[in-house]
Protein backbone atom coordinates (compact mmCIF):
# COMPACT_ATOMS: atom_id res chain seq x y z
CA UNK A 1 0.00 0.00 0.00
CA UNK A 2 1.55 3.26 -1.08
CA UNK A 3 2.20 6.00 1.63
CA UNK A 4 1.37 9.15 -0.26
CA UNK A 5 2.69 13.02 1.21
CA UNK A 6 1.40 16.19 -0.45
CA UNK A 7 2.45 19.20 -0.12
CA UNK A 8 2.84 22.92 -1.69
CA UNK A 9 5.91 24.39 -3.03
CA UNK A 10 6.47 28.31 -4.66
CA UNK A 11 8.90 28.67 -6.70
CA UNK A 12 10.79 32.00 -7.20
CA UNK A 13 8.86 33.59 -10.30
CA UNK A 14 8.08 33.76 -12.90
CA UNK A 15 8.37 29.70 -12.86
CA UNK A 16 6.92 27.16 -16.38
CA UNK A 17 7.35 23.55 -15.14
CA UNK A 18 7.22 22.42 -18.70
CA UNK A 19 9.89 24.23 -20.23
CA UNK A 20 11.91 23.42 -17.08
CA UNK A 21 11.15 19.58 -17.10
CA UNK A 22 12.50 19.47 -20.37
CA UNK A 23 15.65 21.25 -19.67
CA UNK A 24 16.66 18.34 -17.72
CA UNK A 25 15.22 15.61 -19.41
CA UNK A 26 16.46 16.31 -22.81
CA UNK A 27 15.26 13.82 -24.93
CA UNK A 28 11.72 12.37 -24.94
CA UNK A 29 13.27 8.60 -24.24
CA UNK A 30 14.53 9.81 -20.71
CA UNK A 31 12.97 7.11 -18.58
CA UNK A 32 14.28 9.36 -15.26
CA UNK A 33 13.10 12.45 -15.65
CA UNK A 34 9.29 11.86 -16.92
CA UNK A 35 6.95 14.27 -18.20
CA UNK A 36 3.81 13.53 -19.28
CA UNK A 37 2.73 17.18 -20.62
CA UNK A 38 1.06 17.83 -17.43
CA UNK A 39 3.17 16.64 -14.25
CA UNK A 40 6.83 15.60 -13.76
CA UNK A 41 7.65 12.57 -11.86
CA UNK A 42 10.96 11.00 -10.43
CA UNK A 43 11.91 8.11 -8.55
CA UNK A 44 14.50 8.59 -6.24
CA UNK A 45 15.40 6.36 -3.38
CA UNK A 46 14.43 8.05 0.11
CA UNK A 47 15.43 7.52 4.15
CA UNK A 48 15.97 3.67 2.64
CA UNK A 49 13.31 3.36 0.35
CA UNK A 50 12.20 4.19 -2.81
CA UNK A 51 9.57 6.81 -3.36
CA UNK A 52 7.42 8.58 -6.44
CA UNK A 53 7.58 12.24 -6.63
CA UNK A 54 4.92 14.05 -8.57
CA UNK A 55 5.14 17.70 -9.53
CA UNK A 56 2.19 19.62 -10.59
CA UNK A 57 2.09 23.39 -11.50
CA UNK A 58 -0.69 25.59 -11.03
CA UNK A 59 -0.94 29.41 -11.74
CA UNK A 60 0.22 31.20 -14.31
CA UNK A 61 4.58 31.99 -14.36
CA UNK A 62 4.09 34.97 -12.28
CA UNK A 63 2.35 33.42 -9.55
CA UNK A 64 3.42 29.57 -10.13
CA UNK A 65 2.42 27.15 -7.31
CA UNK A 66 3.70 23.49 -7.14
CA UNK A 67 1.70 20.49 -5.89
CA UNK A 68 4.16 17.79 -4.47
CA UNK A 69 3.03 14.27 -3.61
CA UNK A 70 5.51 11.85 -2.56
CA UNK A 71 4.52 8.10 -2.38
CA UNK A 72 6.31 5.41 -0.69
CA UNK A 73 5.68 1.54 0.04
CA UNK A 74 7.03 2.12 3.63
CA UNK A 75 5.76 4.62 6.22
CA UNK A 76 8.85 7.47 6.21
CA UNK A 77 8.30 10.60 8.87
CA UNK A 78 6.49 13.32 6.68
CA UNK A 79 8.60 16.35 7.87
CA UNK A 80 11.90 14.89 6.82
CA UNK A 81 10.70 13.59 3.51
CA UNK A 82 9.09 16.89 2.80
CA UNK A 83 12.46 18.79 3.95
CA UNK A 84 14.14 16.39 1.56
CA UNK A 85 11.93 16.43 -1.31
CA UNK A 86 12.00 20.10 -1.10
CA UNK A 87 15.92 20.43 -1.43
CA UNK A 88 16.11 18.05 -4.11
CA UNK A 89 13.79 19.63 -6.23
CA UNK A 90 15.04 23.04 -5.66
CA UNK A 91 18.09 21.88 -7.34
CA UNK A 92 16.35 19.86 -9.70
CA UNK A 93 13.97 22.06 -10.78
CA UNK A 94 16.12 25.79 -9.88
CA UNK A 95 13.02 26.76 -7.75
CA UNK A 96 15.09 29.20 -5.73
CA UNK A 97 16.91 30.74 -8.81
CA UNK A 98 16.04 34.43 -9.55
CA UNK A 99 16.20 35.39 -12.92
CA UNK A 100 15.06 39.25 -12.82
CA UNK A 101 18.47 40.31 -13.36
CA UNK A 102 19.00 37.91 -16.54
CA UNK A 103 15.54 39.26 -17.86
CA UNK A 104 16.86 42.94 -17.41
CA UNK A 105 19.92 42.46 -18.99
CA UNK A 106 18.92 40.27 -21.90
CA UNK A 107 15.66 42.90 -22.70
CA UNK A 108 16.75 44.49 -25.38
CA UNK A 109 19.52 41.85 -26.80
CA UNK A 110 18.38 40.99 -30.33
CA UNK A 111 19.56 37.49 -29.95
CA UNK A 112 19.51 36.17 -26.30
CA UNK A 113 16.32 38.82 -26.04
CA UNK A 114 13.53 36.76 -27.59
CA UNK A 115 13.96 33.65 -26.26
CA UNK A 116 14.34 34.65 -22.85
CA UNK A 117 10.66 36.31 -23.72
CA UNK A 118 9.33 33.44 -25.21
CA UNK A 119 10.72 30.93 -22.71
CA UNK A 120 9.75 33.01 -19.53
CA UNK A 121 9.78 30.94 -16.48
CA UNK A 122 12.67 28.25 -17.71
CA UNK A 123 14.99 27.24 -14.78
CA UNK A 124 18.43 26.13 -14.79
CA UNK A 125 17.98 22.43 -13.76
CA UNK A 126 20.68 20.65 -11.93
CA UNK A 127 21.36 16.90 -11.30
CA UNK A 128 20.25 15.87 -7.44
CA UNK A 129 23.60 14.65 -7.24
CA UNK A 130 27.26 15.44 -8.91
CA UNK A 131 27.67 10.95 -9.46
CA UNK A 132 24.98 11.48 -11.38
CA UNK A 133 25.76 14.43 -13.39
CA UNK A 134 29.42 13.04 -14.33
CA UNK A 135 27.44 9.87 -15.28
CA UNK A 136 24.95 12.00 -17.78
CA UNK A 137 28.56 13.06 -18.83
CA UNK A 138 30.78 10.30 -19.00
CA UNK A 139 27.81 8.59 -21.10
CA UNK A 140 27.43 11.31 -23.84
CA UNK A 141 30.81 11.60 -24.36
CA UNK A 142 31.67 11.95 -28.20
CA UNK A 143 28.33 10.55 -28.47
CA UNK A 144 24.74 12.19 -29.52
CA UNK A 145 22.72 12.82 -26.81
CA UNK A 146 20.23 10.39 -28.14
CA UNK A 147 22.32 7.54 -28.00
CA UNK A 148 23.91 8.79 -23.97
CA UNK A 149 20.00 9.12 -23.20
CA UNK A 150 19.84 5.32 -24.32
CA UNK A 151 22.52 4.53 -22.41
CA UNK A 152 21.34 5.95 -19.18
CA UNK A 153 18.43 4.85 -19.40
CA UNK A 154 20.34 1.38 -19.79
CA UNK A 155 22.02 2.01 -16.35
CA UNK A 156 18.70 3.26 -14.48
CA UNK A 157 16.87 -0.16 -15.86
CA UNK A 158 19.91 -2.56 -14.69
CA UNK A 159 21.24 -1.18 -11.37
CA UNK A 160 18.57 1.57 -10.65
CA UNK A 161 15.80 1.28 -7.83
CA UNK A 162 12.42 0.52 -9.36
CA UNK A 163 9.49 3.29 -7.90
CA UNK A 164 6.80 2.41 -5.76
CA UNK A 165 3.19 1.64 -8.05
CA UNK A 166 1.88 -0.75 -10.23
CA UNK A 167 4.52 -2.24 -12.90
CA UNK A 168 2.58 -0.36 -15.60
CA UNK A 169 3.31 3.04 -14.07
CA UNK A 170 6.61 2.66 -11.73
CA UNK A 171 9.43 4.85 -12.58
CA UNK A 172 13.24 4.01 -12.02
CA UNK A 173 15.30 6.08 -10.17
CA UNK A 174 18.77 6.87 -11.28
CA UNK A 175 21.50 4.79 -9.83
CA UNK A 176 23.54 5.96 -7.15
CA UNK A 177 27.15 5.20 -6.22
CA UNK A 178 26.22 1.93 -4.01
CA UNK A 179 23.98 0.75 -6.65
CA UNK A 180 27.12 0.85 -9.31
CA UNK A 181 29.66 -0.12 -7.41
CA UNK A 182 29.81 -3.75 -7.67
CA UNK A 183 29.16 -4.16 -11.21
CA UNK A 184 32.28 -4.52 -13.84
CA UNK A 185 33.15 -3.29 -17.12
CA UNK A 186 32.26 -6.00 -18.37
CA UNK A 187 28.62 -5.56 -17.14
CA UNK A 188 28.48 -2.19 -18.78
CA UNK A 189 29.97 -3.20 -21.49
CA UNK A 190 26.74 -5.54 -22.42
CA UNK A 191 24.46 -1.96 -22.07
CA UNK A 192 26.55 -0.66 -24.94
CA UNK A 193 29.20 1.52 -22.96
CA UNK A 194 33.03 1.78 -23.91
CA UNK A 195 35.38 -0.32 -21.65
CA UNK A 196 36.66 2.86 -21.06
CA UNK A 197 33.55 4.56 -20.13
CA UNK A 198 32.60 1.63 -18.16
CA UNK A 199 35.44 2.14 -15.90
CA UNK A 200 35.44 5.72 -15.84
CA UNK A 201 32.19 5.36 -14.05
CA UNK A 202 32.71 2.43 -11.79
CA UNK A 203 35.76 4.37 -10.40
CA UNK A 204 34.12 7.35 -9.70
CA UNK A 205 31.05 5.22 -8.11
CA UNK A 206 33.23 3.25 -5.70
CA UNK A 207 35.57 6.06 -4.80
CA UNK A 208 32.20 7.57 -3.44
CA UNK A 209 30.86 4.82 -2.15
CA UNK A 210 33.91 3.97 0.35
CA UNK A 211 33.96 7.43 1.28
CA UNK A 212 37.02 8.08 -0.50
CA UNK A 213 35.56 11.38 -2.95
CA UNK A 214 33.00 13.69 -2.01
CA UNK A 215 31.91 15.27 -4.86
CA UNK A 216 29.36 17.70 -3.44
CA UNK A 217 32.05 20.01 -1.31
CA UNK A 218 33.11 21.16 -4.83
CA UNK A 219 29.97 23.62 -3.98
CA UNK A 220 32.24 25.22 -1.35
CA UNK A 221 34.86 26.56 -3.73
CA UNK A 222 35.15 28.79 -7.10
CA UNK A 223 34.48 27.61 -10.63
CA UNK A 224 38.60 27.77 -11.56
CA UNK A 225 39.05 25.15 -8.49
CA UNK A 226 35.99 22.91 -8.93
CA UNK A 227 37.21 22.84 -12.29
CA UNK A 228 40.59 21.97 -11.63
CA UNK A 229 39.54 19.12 -8.90
CA UNK A 230 36.86 17.62 -11.91
CA UNK A 231 39.64 17.51 -14.44
CA UNK A 232 41.62 15.94 -12.19
CA UNK A 233 39.20 12.46 -12.06
CA UNK A 234 39.88 9.92 -14.78
CA UNK A 235 37.67 10.34 -17.84
CA UNK A 236 36.74 13.99 -16.97
CA UNK A 237 38.21 16.44 -19.66
CA UNK A 238 37.30 20.14 -20.16
CA UNK A 239 33.84 19.52 -21.88
CA UNK A 240 32.51 17.03 -18.81
CA UNK A 241 34.05 19.66 -16.11
CA UNK A 242 32.29 22.45 -17.77
CA UNK A 243 29.15 20.24 -18.40
CA UNK A 244 29.36 19.23 -14.41
CA UNK A 245 29.81 23.05 -13.02
CA UNK A 246 26.66 23.87 -15.22
CA UNK A 247 24.34 21.40 -14.87
CA UNK A 248 26.28 19.89 -11.44
CA UNK A 249 26.87 22.81 -9.33
CA UNK A 250 24.79 25.21 -10.83
CA UNK A 251 27.59 27.60 -12.16
CA UNK A 252 25.43 29.67 -14.74
CA UNK A 253 28.58 31.85 -15.93
CA UNK A 254 29.70 28.34 -17.91
CA UNK A 255 28.77 27.89 -21.43
CA UNK A 256 30.40 24.38 -22.25
CA UNK A 257 32.72 25.29 -25.49
CA UNK A 258 33.47 22.11 -26.62
CA UNK A 259 29.87 20.83 -26.69
CA UNK A 260 28.88 20.45 -30.47
CA UNK A 261 25.56 20.68 -29.76
CA UNK A 262 25.11 23.56 -27.95
CA UNK A 263 27.98 25.54 -30.51
CA UNK A 264 25.88 24.25 -33.51
CA UNK A 265 22.48 25.76 -30.97
CA UNK A 266 24.71 29.16 -30.87
CA UNK A 267 25.71 29.35 -34.72
CA UNK A 268 21.92 28.69 -35.63
CA UNK A 269 20.45 31.40 -33.24
CA UNK A 270 23.25 34.22 -34.36
CA UNK A 271 22.83 33.11 -38.42
CA UNK A 272 26.40 32.24 -38.11
CA UNK A 273 27.71 30.23 -41.57
CA UNK A 274 31.38 28.75 -39.98
CA UNK A 275 31.27 26.53 -37.45
CA UNK A 276 32.66 28.26 -34.23
CA UNK A 277 35.47 26.48 -32.11
CA UNK A 278 35.87 26.59 -28.32
CA UNK A 279 37.43 30.17 -28.24
CA UNK A 280 34.81 31.27 -30.46
CA UNK A 281 32.38 30.48 -28.30
CA UNK A 282 33.93 31.94 -25.48
CA UNK A 283 34.20 35.12 -27.22
CA UNK A 284 30.68 35.12 -28.26
CA UNK A 285 29.06 34.23 -24.73
CA UNK A 286 30.84 36.30 -23.35
CA UNK A 287 27.98 39.20 -23.94
CA UNK A 288 25.82 37.46 -21.96
CA UNK A 289 28.06 37.14 -18.89
CA UNK A 290 27.23 36.21 -16.12
CA UNK A 291 24.61 34.20 -17.46
CA UNK A 292 26.28 32.25 -20.75
CA UNK A 293 24.88 29.53 -18.91
CA UNK A 294 21.08 30.56 -19.14
CA UNK A 295 21.54 30.86 -22.82
CA UNK A 296 22.93 27.25 -23.26
CA UNK A 297 19.39 26.05 -21.55
CA UNK A 298 17.07 28.68 -23.90
CA UNK A 299 19.34 27.65 -26.74
CA UNK A 300 18.29 24.00 -26.04
CA UNK A 301 14.94 24.62 -25.12
CA UNK A 302 14.56 26.53 -28.31
CA UNK A 303 15.97 23.03 -30.21
CA UNK A 304 13.26 21.37 -28.17
CA UNK A 305 10.74 23.41 -28.89
CA UNK A 306 11.90 23.27 -32.96
CA UNK A 307 11.84 19.56 -32.55
CA UNK A 308 7.60 19.76 -31.72
CA UNK A 309 8.27 18.35 -28.14
CA UNK A 310 6.77 21.31 -25.84
CA UNK A 311 3.14 20.88 -26.55
CA UNK A 312 2.91 17.71 -25.17
CA UNK A 313 4.61 14.80 -23.81
CA UNK A 314 6.83 14.92 -26.55
CA UNK A 315 6.89 10.41 -27.17
CA UNK A 316 5.79 7.63 -25.04
CA UNK A 317 6.43 7.96 -21.81
CA UNK A 318 7.82 5.18 -19.55
CA UNK A 319 4.58 2.66 -18.34
CA UNK A 320 2.65 3.50 -21.75
CA UNK A 321 0.70 0.73 -23.22
CA UNK A 322 2.03 -0.66 -26.39
CA UNK A 323 5.18 1.63 -26.25
CA UNK A 324 8.41 1.00 -25.19
CA UNK A 325 11.75 3.27 -25.55
CA UNK A 326 13.69 0.15 -24.41
CA UNK A 327 16.70 -0.44 -27.07
CA UNK A 328 17.71 -3.76 -27.59
CA UNK A 329 21.00 -4.33 -25.78
CA UNK A 330 22.68 -5.62 -29.06
CA UNK A 331 22.02 -2.48 -30.58
CA UNK A 332 25.21 -0.76 -31.95
CA UNK A 333 24.67 2.78 -30.64
CA UNK A 334 27.51 4.07 -32.73
CA UNK A 335 25.68 4.02 -35.84
CA UNK A 336 22.57 5.80 -34.90
CA UNK A 337 22.76 9.06 -37.33
CA UNK A 338 19.94 10.99 -35.65
CA UNK A 339 21.93 13.96 -34.85
CA UNK A 340 25.24 16.04 -34.89
CA UNK A 341 27.79 13.86 -34.01
CA UNK A 342 30.45 14.34 -30.71
CA UNK A 343 28.10 15.62 -28.02
CA UNK A 344 30.84 16.40 -25.94
CA UNK A 345 34.24 16.53 -27.05
CA UNK A 346 36.09 14.53 -24.38
CA UNK A 347 38.50 12.47 -25.89
CA UNK A 348 38.16 9.43 -23.48
CA UNK A 349 42.29 10.02 -22.61
CA UNK A 350 43.25 7.87 -19.06
CA UNK A 351 44.08 10.17 -16.51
Amino acid sequence: MLVPISFPLEPVPPFRLDLTAWALRRRPANIVDRWDGVVYRRAVKLGGTVAEVVVRQDGLPEAARLEVSVSTAAPIDPDWVRAAVTAMLGRLLGLEVDLGDFYRRTRHDPHLGPLAQRYRGLKPPRFPSMLECLANAIACQQLTLTVGIVLLNRLAESYGSTGPGPPSAAGQAFPDATDLAPATPGDLRQLGLSTRKARYLLDLARCVADGELDLEVLAAVDDQAAGASLQALRGVGRWSAEYSLLRGLGRLGVFPGDDVGARNNLGRRLGLDAPLGYEGVQQTVARWAPYAGLAYFHLLVERIDEAGWLGGTGGPQAGSKGVSWRTPRHTDLRDWPHEDRSYGHDDGVPR
